[in-house]
Formats: structure tokens, C-alpha cells, sequence
């Protein structure tokens, strides 16, 4: 971030969620069509994957969400591995693990792969609306430091 070019509350998204691109994956398709619906209620643009090998053809094929929401147990690819590769190829998409089935040593692991926060099943929807938002405006801020530096 440069100090002549200082960032706007609405660059970093103090002020609105609007726009902001989330990836829901989940195996539980009633827990994630009613998430998605909660969120665009929100103003948010929710898509959705069923596994983890789909979340990651999603990426390679759509439009790149803001915020990933991330169950661990899933069919096809466990959901640290998609973290892991999510990271690896896309590092400015934050990751929320969202589980009902968490260890501490998966949580430690999904830190270590860079996971923006690791929430437990069952959530409140404002708890983890909230999260979403801090973790876009962590992205942005990412984004738009590392846009002054190549200025």
C-alpha cells in the first residue's frame, strides 16, 4: 500500500459486503443451499460446490471467489487438500474451514496451510457473515498492497 495512495474504507470493505463472491463447499446440500440463500440475503454472491474435486474444477473454470467457506469431510477430496491446493494456485482466495467434525490437529494443519479462520459446526449466521467480511477485507488489503508495490 502506498503512502500517496492511501486506501478507502470501501477499498478494503469496511462498509459493504455487496458484490463479494463466496464459494460454499459442502457435501450436506440442504446445509448448503440454505447458507447460499442466507448469504445473498446479505448482498453476497454465493456459489456452490458439493466436493471438493468440483471446488476446485470451479476455480479453474469460473470466476474467482472473494472468500472460500470449507468443509474438511468430503466426498472425492478432504477438504485440506483442496486448502492446499486453493492456496497454492490462487493465494489471495481466504479460506474459512467450516466443519462439524474438526481435531485440533486438523485445525493446527489448516492454520499451517494458511486457512483465515476454522469455525465449528453449528455457526451463527451473523458469527460467520462477519468472518466472511473480515476475511474479504483481508484479501483486498492483500490485493492492494501488492498492486502499490509494482506501481
Amino acid at each position: 500500500m502506498s503512502l500517496s495512495k492511501p486506501c478507502t474504507h470501501a477499498q478494503v470493505g469496511y462498509t459493504t459486503m455487496k458484490g463479494m463472491r463466496v464459494l460454499i463447499v459442502d457435501d450436506e446440500e440442504d446445509f448448503r443451499t440454505t447458507l447460499a440463500g442466507r448469504l445473498q440475503l446479505r448482498d453476497l454472491k454465493p456459489d456452490t460446490a458439493e466436493d471438493g474435486k468440483r471446488a476446485l474444477e470451479f476455480l479453474r473454470q469460473q470466476v474467482e471467489p472473494d472468500v472460500m467457506v470449507l468443509d474438511l469431510r468430503l466426498p472425492r477430496l478432504d477438504g485440506l487438500e483442496v486448502l492446499r491446493q486453493t492456496k497454492k494456485a490462487y493465494p489471495y482466495i481466504e479460506v474459512i474451514i467450516l466443519t462439524g467434525h474438526g481435531t485440533k490437529a486438523a485445525e493446527a494443519e489448516a492454520r499451517q496451510l494458511g486457512a483465515f479462520d476454522y469455525l465449528h459446526k453449528p455457526v451463527s449466521i451473523d458469527l460467520l457473515a462477519e468472518k466472511i467480511k473480515s476475511a474479504y477485507r483481508r484479501k483486498l488489503e492483500r490485493t492492494t498492497a501488492l498492486a502499490a508495490l509494482t506501481e
